[in-house]
């Protein structure tokens, strides 16, 4: 359980890590677009009072027309309007200017925050994305967040996480004779994958690979044990009343799959991708790799006192694994199946295969 504990630790540092608050910056957006408005109106303000003025002289002059008023009370009544009009002008230009002021002012203040918030030091782990490339970012959040992205980023990476059922194939038996409990057995995976597109054009076909750490868990039926007599690794009964017995082996494996399935095209002005989200995937390859540890755990009680074993080593386990693997995906959710070519006790009289049977994850 540790040791689960201890890769699902690992899980959580490789997913996508922000230490720095996002910025929000719809306020700053907001008050530049309204300086920008406030400034168009500026113009249409001194079109209209002198639209407004033409108009007023007209009057004046249709009345000086029709004998209604004399030369020198039209002269006055068009200096009173343009009087009017001049300061009407000044006047409402005098209320944007001050709206324009008081919007630049609140942005400027807003715009030293940012930048000194951006100043601040950042720190990622992750996949690329849309907007990062880079695996692992250490930097400050001004740097991150106007790192130019490639415009053809053939190759993305992602943490993959497996579990489910195990158990062994035994040479000349059926799987429904396995002497493991089907239930109880069970398999754990964690690694990273990086996904290549083969050809330039398309994205139909990629190739994945990575590494990853495998945990096989067997636990036996019938109250027994694993022991060792020479080379030979086998099963036998425990002489108490056993509450736990299990083996695992920890496996580092490099696993290879080519990927095929249909994906969506992103077309940018600055780049383009592929997503493969919400698409159905099919993986077909392999692994290998190296034993890199192996305990049995026995649980009991003697005499009313509780006992635990953990047995490290001794039972002869293959040191160089491999094997066949594949999944079938939608999004990043796939039904997964392995199976170790290489046998999981060497220099046996009778071959036992492990094979395993989960879901897996991707988190692309």
């Amino acid at each position: 359980m540790q040791t689960i504990t201890k890769y699902l630790a690992l899980a959580v540092l490789c997913l996508n890590v922000h230490l720095i608050n996002a910025q929000d910056t719809i306020p700053n957006e907001i008050n530049q677009e309204k300086i920008k408005t406030l400034k168009a109106l500026k113009d249409k303000i001194k079109t209209q009072e002198r639209e407004y003025l033409k108009a007023e002289v007209e009057a004046i002059n249709q009345q000086l027309d029709r004998n209604e008023i004399t030369n020198e009370e039209a002269n006055k009544l068009k200096k009173k309007v343009a009087k009017k009009r001049a300061l009407n002008i000044e006047n409402r230009i005098a209320i944007i200017n001050n709206k324009i002021s008081l919007l630049q002012r609140n942005s400027e203040v807003y715009n030293n925050n940012e930048e000194n918030e951006n100043d601040n030091f950042a720190f990622r782990i992750g996949r690329g994305d849309e907007t990062h490339d880079e695996f692992i970012f250490i930097g400050t959040r001004r740097d991150d967040k106007y790192k130019k992205r490639r415009y053809d980023r053939r190759t993305t990476s992602d943490l993959v996480v497996a579990f489910g059922l195990n158990n062994a194939i035994i040479e000349g038996e059926k799987l429904d004779d396995s002497p493991y409990k089907f239930g109880g057995s069970r398999f754990f995976e964690i690694g990273w994958a990086w996904k290549t597109r083969v050809f330039k054009n398309s994205n139909f076909l990629r190739f994945k690979y990575g590494y990853s750490f495998q945990i096989n868990g067997l636990k036996p039926n019938d109250n027994q044990y694993f022991v060792r007599q020479g080379n030979q690794t086998m099963l036998e009964v425990f002489p108490e009343n056993l509450k736990k017995s299990k083996l695992s082996i920890t496996n580092l494996v490099f696993p290879m799959h080519f990927e095929f399935g249909p994906s969506r095209k992103i077309e940018k002005d600055t780049y383009f991708r592929y997503s493969t989200r919400n698409k159905f995937k099919i993986g077909i390859g392999g692994y290998a790799g190296f034993n890199i540890g192996t305990r049995q755990k026995l649980k009991y009680t003697v005499d009313g006192k509780r006992q635990k074993d953990k047995i490290k080593g001794g039972l002869n386990t293959t040191s160089l694994v491999y094997g066949i693997s594949s999944y079938i995906a939608v999004g990043s959710t796939a039904l997964y199946v392995k199976y170790d070519l290489s046998p999981i006790f060497k220099d046996q009289t009778v071959d036992q295969n492990n094979i395993s049977l989960g879901v897996r994850f991707d988190m692309d």
